[in-house]
């Protein structure tokens, strides 16, 4: 059978739209817009404002809103401006009180929100939701403590306050987030270095009107990168002899740029800010180039790894997809589902110096120690077991020494099989923040920028992980108002029968 329907376009007028009917209140967006802490997470936000100098700021509602919207659908920033004017329940979910089709703000917002908004303002935001989901769970009876203090108990003034029994499970784990840069090769990064030094040699000559131009040789050194970057097999000698090269045509530049600059002494600074930090940063690199290629060695302190981005050093993680990641490396803690980032570090580190830290953090956010400590063998040193165990926590290790046989009965069996299955918890919350929500990709150029990127990520996993347990609990009331309902028509059907008989 064939249906055949015409391709004349209707008008814009005649197209039939749903906005005459109200919302469904079981829209997402509806349902998380009732259950968000508003109030906490704006007085978070507009502590990092001034409160008599400047513009008037955006409500702190929107603003934070459009953050979740942006990193939850992982669009960019344009894409979110666009779905935030287009979707009536986004609408509601950041505060508004009715439709409308203009843009609520900028797309260049975004960032100054990301140098605004650190990894302090959603650290605290992401505690604002632990707190709440502690005071909407089901509350479950601890036993007293056994060393309670003597005396009467109406005279506090006189007691030290007892100390809560420990509670809960903590995992620890460190990650990258990597940038997104491309792969850095030492010849490629000299290259680039390069290119970036001959052009600023041509704009310091514009600016002096100089008629002659120092020699860069650029068609000769862009030729020989070439031959050799493209050649599929490249012997250590080949990349070596073209690493010297590109080394002494680099040089040769940097030395042609500080006799330009000498020539400007009564003239204004040529070169803008951000010319005076590629100028910087080359140097720097050459530097360090130059040290390996006359020690032969592969490794410097502080190694640059891009020209724009130099606050990204390597880290070596020894992983079977990549031995070595760019970018920041994070010390993260995961509580009853929720991950909170202890340590942002751009240089690499050795992550068990953090246990402690996580600990005491647990402990300010929840207010006693945890029972027991799920996490990785590097954790598990002399210093870091000796702290754990004067504050009677739970190290899920195995011990230090040599294998030894314990006899262990079935019940701690079970435990330890539980316990190191719970590790796979944190694991599974990098992967869903890499393959879902891009923390593998971070696209800001500064380093501030992108610490805010990635505790938005941090704070939108989080967020998605709140709502699925608020969704649990919010059908489950449905569901039990609807069997009210159906008990109370049964009744009232049970008392009218009732009438009619007598």
């Amino acid at each position: 059978m064939i249906r055949f329907r015409s391709e004349k376009q209707i008008t814009i007028e005649e197209f039939k739209t749903p906005f005459e009917v109200n919302l469904q209140k079981d829209n997402r967006w509806a349902v998380m817009a009732l259950q968000l802490p508003w109030d906490e997470l704006s007085v978070i936000y507009y502590k990092s404002l001034s409160q008599t100098r400047g513009a008037r700021a955006k409500d702190a509602r929107l603003v934070i809103g459009a953050l979740i919207v942006k990193h939850m659908l992982g669009l960019d920033d344009r894409e979110t401006i666009e779905t935030i004017r287009e979707n009536p329940y986004i609408q509601y979910f950041l505060g508004l009180c009715e439709y409308t089709y203009e843009d609520m703000f900028d797309r260049s917002l975004f960032t100054t929100l990301r140098y605004r908004m650190g990894e302090a303002q959603f650290d605290a935001m992401t505690c604002e939701l632990i707190k709440l989901a502690d005071v909407r769970r089901p509350k479950k009876k601890h036993h007293k403590t056994k060393d309670m203090p003597d005396g009467n108990p109406s005279d506090s003034s006189t007691q030290e306050e007892p100390l809560l029994p420990n509670k809960g499970k903590l995992l620890l784990d460190a990650t990258v987030a990597d940038q997104m840069i491309l792969y850095p090769t030492d010849l490629g990064l000299i290259a680039r270095s390069r290119q970036e030094s001959e052009r600023l040699i041509d704009v310091l000559c514009t600016v002096l009107q100089t008629s002659k131009k120092p020699r860069t040789h650029r068609r000769k050194a862009r030729k020989e990168y070439l031959d050799l970057a493209k050649k599929k097999n490249k012997t250590r000698k080949e990349i070596r002899k073209g690493i010297g090269k590109q080394l002494r045509f680099l040089r040769r530049n940097i030395t042609s740029i500080h006799h330009l600059l000498d020539q400007t002494e009564n003239l204004p600074f040529p070169l803008n800010k951000r010319d005076q930090r590629i100028f910087f940063v080359i140097q720097h690199i050459l530097d360090q180039q130059m040290n390996m290629y006359r020690n032969k060695t592969h490794s410097v302190e502080d190694r640059i790894v891009n020209i724009y981005q130099p606050y990204v050093r390597p880290i070596v993680r020894g992983k079977d997809n990549a031995q070595i990641e760019f970018g920041s490396k994070l010390g993260v803690s995961l509580v009853d589902g929720y991950a909170r980032i202890n340590t942002l570090s751009w240089d690499a580190y050795n992550e068990n110096t953090d246990l402690q830290k996580q600990v005491e953090q647990y402990k300010d956010l929840k207010g006693f120690y945890p029972e027991v400590l799920i996490v990785d063998k590097i954790y598990g040193t002399r210093e870091n077991r000796a702290y754990l165990k004067a504050r009677g926590i739970r190290f899920c290790g195995k011990p230090l020494g040599r294998p030894r046989t314990e006899i262990l009965t079935p019940y701690q069996k079970m435990r330890q099989k539980i316990e190191r299955g719970i590790r796979n918890q944190i694991e599974g919350k990098f992967g869903q923040g890499k393959n879902a929500y891009s923390l593998n990709k971070v696209r800001t150029r500064s380093a501030k920028t992108s610490e805010s990127w990635i505790a938005c990520i941090m704070f939108v996993m989080n967020l998605i992980r709140f709502r699925s347990d608020f969704l649990f609990n919010y059908c489950k009331e449905r569901f039990i108002s609807a069997l009210e309902r159906l008990f109370l028509l049964a009744q009232l059907d049970r008392i009218i029968l009732l009438s009619a008989q007598n």
